[in-house]
């Protein structure tokens, strides 16, 4: 478990360009940067984090929501990670998670972007 205040410190000694995320987080590639305030205070933030297009994600089935699932549970099933509902948020082009439970929903189930499907190609 990382300590919230050591993160802190090694953020502030690094200009701000570390990340505290683990890899499995939405938010690892995602930069910080600092602002310095008027009275020499520091505060570190994220950079924006631009939500990448399905279109470019590699399509691997697709899952009909029915009643009484769970996206936490569809995400375990799917990606071994209940966590991981991000990633079918990303892929189905969704801002709130809780949007992907409407019963009767086809939800794409993904690569990760950038990650071809072994076996497949466009030839």
């Amino acid at each position: 478990m990382i300590d919230p205040n050591q993160a802190l410190q090694q953020m502030l000694q690094s200009g701000g360009s570390a990340t505290v995320f683990p890899p499995s987080s939405r938010y690892y590639a995602v930069e910080t940067t600092m602002l310095e305030t008027a009275d020499r205070g520091k505060i570190v933030y994220l950079k924006r984090r631009f939500v990448p297009q399905p279109e470019r994600f590699e399509l691997l089935q697709e899952h009909l929501v029915t009643q009484g699932e769970r996206l936490d549970n569809i995400t375990a099933q799917y990606l071994g990670d209940p966590e991981q509902f991000w990633q079918l948020c990303d892929a189905n082009r969704v801002l709130h998670p809780h949007e992907l439970e409407a019963i009767g929903r086809r939800l794409r189930i993904t690569l990760p972007e950038g990650i071809p499907a072994v076996g497949m190609s466009n030839a």
